[in-house]
């Protein structure tokens, strides 16, 4: 049986791991108030994924990169910025440097990464989302700092999406009813809640979002996991 381990980081930072050991990091933030995690527990990396251009996501991404063979994936400013900022080679970017734009995937090393849309801002290029499918199949959709919108229905629809790692924290992102109804819309086979209680402005507690998803998805199971903590799946 093939196995996926997911390890919530904090904040909207994930660490994937595929049954066949391919490690991919998203908006690996680790120095902020809730993480257990540092540059020194990366020990290697396939793909660092960066969701926009905003300290909290950018994070640690590029040490990542440098330490690691992994490649970057970013939007294409946000990827040029990282470039010539932290001195990172053209070819530790995806697409021979240049990044990559919504709509657009690229296929690594047996991984398939979609960009997608999300709504929110950022200091360079667009902000988006990905939706990984691992070498087993396994499907997680990562929404990154979104409002809610009509679309992620056709990104469930077209992608048969396993694992929804949704915001809910509100104020910058959708708050635990919003993420609940896109949980609705997506309809993965689990929810993983991300991007709350980081700061004191943020939704502190992820009880709202269980109990609105009972109501309005009451067929995907909602995984709620603290700091550094993993979540087991199997395909």
């Amino acid at each position: 049986m093939a196995k996926t381990t997911i390890k919530w980081l904090s904040h909207s930072g994930f660490q994937i791991s595929s049954n066949n050991g391919k490690i991919i990091y998203l908006d690996p933030w680790f120095e902020n108030p809730l993480s257990t995690f540092g540059i020194q527990d990366v020990k290697e990396a396939t793909l660092v994924l960066i969701t926009h251009d905003h300290f909290d996501h950018v994070g640690q991404a590029a040490d990542v990169v440098k330490k690691t063979s992994a490649l970057l994936v970013a939007n294409v400013e946000t990827a040029r910025r990282l470039q010539s900022e932290s001195h990172i080679p053209a070819e530790k970017v995806c697409y021979f440097g240049y990044g990559m734009n919504i709509g657009g995937n690229l296929l690594y090393e047996g991984v398939s990464v979609t960009m997608t849309q999300a709504f929110h801002s950022t200091a360079t290029g667009a902000p988006c989302g990905y939706i990984i499918k691992l070498e087993d199949g396994t499907t997680i959709y990562h929404a990154g700092d979104t409002g809610l919108f009509d679309s992620m229905k056709i990104f469930g629809e077209l992608y048969k999406i396993d694992v929804a790692l949704l915001p809910i924290g509100s104020v910058f992102t959708m708050d635990p009813l919003q993420a609940a109804w896109a949980a609705k819309m997506i309809s993965p086979k689990k929810v993983i809640p991300m991007h709350y209680k980081t700061f004191p402005i943020l939704v502190q507690d992820p009880k709202e979002f269980v109990d609105l998803s009972k109501r309005e998805a009451p067929d995907v199971e909602v995984i709620v996991l603290n700091p550094g903590q993993e979540y087991t799946y199997s395909k």
